[in-house]
């Protein structure tokens, strides 16, 4: 049975009133049911997240930034940067119409696998082993497409879902050419040597058939597909293989594989519950070499306590929470479904990357959303945080207030143009 098939029903005004108790709806209610509280709970929790990230990544990275470029703020001024170019694209992106979304979101497949594509081309090249970035000519600037892709296989499989709905009860239209094309695009990655991305591309697969009903035997038969794929490449690959069983034994080579997890743990212990104080990370100066990226976390840990941690928890769930109330309540089915895809990739992304840095689970590299460093990463967030902006605007309610508010706009401009005259 499909999870997203129909949207809430809004049945206020078609109800008789609860007879007057004496007592005033609590303010949180009341905030809730105005017409825009869905797109302010995505806004809100957004910025607050980017601020932070932005002022985190210049605490974690300094050290190393001054140490590497002999520039303390060199990794700042990028994320500044790729702040305001992911904020621009967000911004358009929040305006547009489900059908110019549509239109995007096959522009961003065929868009991601060209770039994927060109990583084997002398155009590609490698960091931290992975050979999954594009360079156009110049140094600074660099390409992920798989940051892209996770974009385009959510805002694709939206669209293709909501177009194919009535006949999504047959197998071969649910699979075809969803699965062909997503499989594409995380093949490339995979084969760019970075499988952390590939898995949470796959997540975001099974996340997407999921919401549109799929049964669970064609589920369980991907699940154990996936599962058997990635069990063969951890095997057949000596690093990953060793990062396993780091994870399960602590004491194996504390200056190798399990370095950077038992920093992540000392900087979150030395955090306790106020922390050490902004700027003040001990771990940055040398023990955490990826602080800026994938163990953000554990620096906010340090340097803002157990209390900053949860703060940061807490924004993420509020802005999941407002995800899934967008996918609930919209009548457009490429909006439940993009918004639900986009939640998706936010919720379980940040899941991975928390439960990594708590040693929950093995290194998988991959960010923690709108507060780790990386370009590619913020741009495509920024752009996903857009869509879910405009399909908060096309919620029923909101819709309808949109119009009430440019109809009364219009009134005044002609009142004061006739009293001018």
């Amino acid at each position: 049975m499909a999870i997203l098939t129909s949207p809430a029903v809004d049945r206020r005004g078609t109800e008789p009133a609860a007879p007057e108790t004496g007592r005033r709806r609590s303010l949180v209610v009341e905030w809730l049911s105005h017409p825009q509280a869905s797109f302010y709970l995505v806004l809100v929790p957004a910025v607050l997240l980017l601020a932070l990230g932005v002022m985190m990544v210049l605490s974690a990275s300094s050290v190393y930034a001054f140490v590497r470029y002999d520039d303390a703020y060199y990794f700042v001024k990028r994320q500044f940067i790729f702040l305001l170019i992911g904020g621009a694209a967000a911004f358009v992106l929040a305006l547009r119409s489900p059908k110019q979304l549509k239109i995007v979101a096959w522009g961003l497949v065929v868009a991601s696998l060209l770039l994927e594509i060109l990583t084997f081309t002398p155009l590609g090249y490698s960091n931290n082993g992975n050979t999954n970035w594009v360079r156009f000519g110049v140094s600074w600037f660099g390409v992920q497409p798989s940051e892209l892709a996770k974009l385009a296989i959510v805002m694709w499989s939206a669209d293709l879902f909501a177009r194919k709905h009535k006949a999504l009860s047959d197998p071969r239209h649910l699979l075809i050419p969803f699965l062909p094309v997503s499989g594409i695009l995380i093949g490339l990655v995979v084969l760019q040597s970075d499988l952390g991305t590939g898995i949470i591309m796959g997540a975001l697969v099974l996340a997407a058939l999921w919401y549109v009903g799929a049964s669970w035997k064609v589920i369980g038969s991907l699940v154990g597909g996936v599962a058997a794929v990635v069990g063969a490449l951890v095997i057949t690959t000596p690093y990953r293989m060793t990062r396993i069983l780091g994870f399960f034994n602590q004491d194996l080579d504390p200056l190798g594989v399990n370095h950077q997890p038992i920093k992540a743990i000392f900087a979150l212990a030395s955090g306790g519950w106020w922390g050490l104080g902004l700027g003040a990370s001990r771990q940055k100066w040398g023990g955490l070499v990826e602080s800026h990226t994938d163990y953000m976390l554990a620096v906010i840990g340090e340097e803002l306590g157990l209390v900053g941690t949860l703060l940061v928890l807490g924004l993420f769930l509020v802005l999941g929470y407002a995800g899934f109330r967008i996918a609930m309540r919209s009548d457009i089915r490429f909006c439940r479904y993009a918004a639900a895809g986009i939640t998706s990739w936010f919720m379980i992304q940040a899941l991975v990357n928390i439960a990594v840095v708590l040693r929950m689970m093995p290194v998988f590299g991959v960010p923690l959303p709108l507060l780790s460093y990386g370009g590619s990463a913020l741009m495509a967030n920024l752009m996903a945080l857009g869509v879910l902006l405009a399909c908060a605007r096309q919620e029923p309610r909101s819709r309808a207030f949109l119009r009430r508010r440019r109809r009364k706009s219009g009134q005044a401009l002609v009142t004061t143009a006739a009293g001018r005259a």
